[in-house]
């Protein structure tokens, strides 16, 4: 779910000369507030729908799901549109923070692709529209790693010390190692959570990885790294720019993330937030939507204008097969969750 920092720094340009300028236009008749994670928005689309609708979007960002939550959750502080994550969607249903959509004013949902409507975080899409997805898998430098990379036990290989980057994140890497063992990125087993810790303690006396986020994206152009963790809208854009580079995403399955757009239970806008939602739900804005981030698109019409390379790229839209070993994140238990940072606390601090 993550983004590049270049793109957001664009973002919050755009954002802050948007709030600067618009006590000076009379053209917009109302206006709504979209509170999106990063950049994942480009400046045409939103252009596209203020004149179309003469409905002014604020948008404000945030760099975390929690964060996101906190702001939504209190109820001083209202937006009309936000995006939420997979793993976060069943905690706001429950918990009354977004609002039952009235799909009559958003039709274009029916040009999703039936694979990512109805899933388990809302089943039959009730307060949610999907918006992208994406994976987590390994991007490598195929002047220097000649053998096939198809798994994660690459990331343990002593032949890459001081060559392999990871995530800084807890749920991403000891998923990474519970996948490597078999099991789920969601295991709530301790034994299971207790092995994993123990096979990445292995592998920082194997290969000591440089653990990061967004510095991964320059590393391994720059020939600092061999092989990464990476989002995969950033290894794809990576292996579209530089042709010594591929993205993969492992055999034993990954992270498959989707993000989708809500209208929190406080919204002051609702029409105008449909209308939003409906317009960037539309072949032509998540197209473009999607070029511009880099990340694939659920609309199933956009991904037939896509270039071939694009859409029949298994590590951009995964067969069943891979699909089937992929896994959504959970919003873990309390309990649940203290193991995963008692075994990132002994990880992160191991030398």
């Amino acid at each position: 779910m993550k983004k590049s920092f270049k793109l957001l720094i664009l973002s919050t340009f755009v954002l802050i000369m948007g709030t600067f300028f618009v006590g000076c236009n009379k053209n917009y008749s109302e206006e709504i507030s979209f509170f999106n994670y990063g950049e994942n928005i480009d400046e045409e689309t939103i252009k596209e729908f203020e004149k179309e609708y003469g409905i002014k979007v604020n948008v404000e960002t945030f760099d975390d799901m929690e964060t996101m939550y906190q702001k939504v959750s209190n109820s001083g502080v209202t937006y009309d549109v936000i995006l939420v994550s997979d793993a976060l969607m069943p905690r706001m249903i429950k918990n009354n923070l977004i609002q039952e959509l009235n799909k009559d004013n958003i039709p274009n949902i029916s040009q999703m692709d039936e694979e990512y409507l109805d899933l388990n975080i809302d089943p039959g899409n009730k307060y949610s529209v999907p918006y992208m997805f994406g994976t987590v898998g390994l991007i490598y430098n195929k002047d220097v790693v000649k053998e096939e990379v198809d798994s994660w036990d690459i990331l343990w290989n002593e032949k890459y010390k001081n060559k392999i980057f990871m995530f800084d994140t807890y749920r991403d890497t000891i998923g990474v190692a519970l996948k490597k063992l078999g099991y789920s990125l969601n295991s709530e087993n301790p034994k299971e959570i207790e092995e994993a810790k123990e096979l990445l303690l292995e592998q920082r006396k194997l290969v000591d990885p440089v653990y990061g986020v967004d510095n991964g994206t320059t590393m391994i152009p720059a020939g600092e790294s061999d092989i990464n963790m990476i989002w995969s809208g950033e290894g794809l854009n990576l292996q579209d720019e530089y042709p010594n580079l591929a993205y993969v995403v492992p055999k034993e399955g990954a992270n498959f993330w989707i993000d989708s757009l809500c209208i929190p239970y406080n919204a002051k806008n609702v029409s105008g937030a449909e209308k939003f939602i409906n317009f960037v739900s539309d072949k032509e804005s998540a197209l473009r939507i999607a070029d511009e981030i880099g990340y694939t698109t659920p609309n199933k019409q956009a991904r037939l204008e896509q270039p071939e390379e694009v859409r029949n790229n298994p590590n951009a839209y995964m067969s069943k097969e891979i699909m089937d070993r992929c896994e959504i994140y959970v919003d873990l238990p309390k309990d649940v969750k203290k193991l995963y940072d008692n075994a990132w606390i002994q990880i992160k601090s191991s030398n």
